[in-house]
């Protein structure tokens, strides 16, 4: 999801700075002066990153906004280790909001035809909580789907950064272009409990 899009649930985005230290009043799902400047630092934080660890392509950026701060700072160090050894590699997904996770995980169940992309409903994964990003692999500017491509890619990431996590070493669903940031706490459970109520989980 965009930055923009993100703001929409208000709720929810209030949730997300307040776990991330930016915003202290109640959570009212109501956008207000309180709200609007804990967005503005927030902002102001990821363009500070941005400037210190490099930008990437248009839709790279419009989902590393999305993540959170210590997050964005992991999934730009990842994208240009990865760049720098000769890989296309673009952030293709984000932060997505409980709505947003409900209706992918509708696909392929229910009567739709889709290709199920998800075990996850919302609140049950690390997109719902500025932890995880999903990578695309492009080769000649086409997009790669096979799987050993993102297999290859994971050990040269993951020796050179601490905190990272590989969808790829999950045992039920692998999810081969996933990557996250660690938590907290142990279970994704925890890290919505702490997220909901504006704590800290990352």
């Amino acid at each position: 999801m965009s930055y923009q899009l993100l703001k929409q649930d208000i709720l929810f985005y209030q949730r997300f700075l307040k776990a991330n230290g930016f915003y202290t009043a109640r959570l009212d799902g109501s956008w207000g002066p309180k709200t609007d400047a804990a967005d503005s630092i927030f902002v102001q934080r990821s363009e500070t990153i941005l400037r210190q660890l490099g930008s990437f392509d248009a839709r790279s950026e419009s989902n590393l906004i999305t993540l959170a701060p210590k997050v964005q700072v992991l999934a730009r160090k990842f994208v240009k280790l990865l760049q720098d050894a000769g890989n296309d590699v673009r952030i293709l997904s984000g932060t997505r909001t409980y709505a947003e996770q409900d209706a992918l995980y509708r696909k392929g169940r229910h009567g739709n035809t889709e290709q199920k992309v998800t075990n996850a409903r919302g609140g049950q994964s690390n997109h719902n909580f500025g932890l995880a990003w999903d990578i695309g692999l492009f080769e000649n500017g086409r997009y790669i789907a096979a799987d050993k491509k993102y297999k290859s890619l994971a050990p040269q990431a993951l020796s050179a950064l601490p905190n990272l996590e590989w969808g790829g070493s999950w045992v039920t669903f692998p999810d081969f272009p996933h990557y996250q940031h660690t938590a907290l706490v142990n279970s994704v459970a925890d890290v919505r409990s702490l997220f909901e109520d504006g704590k800290g989980y990352v």
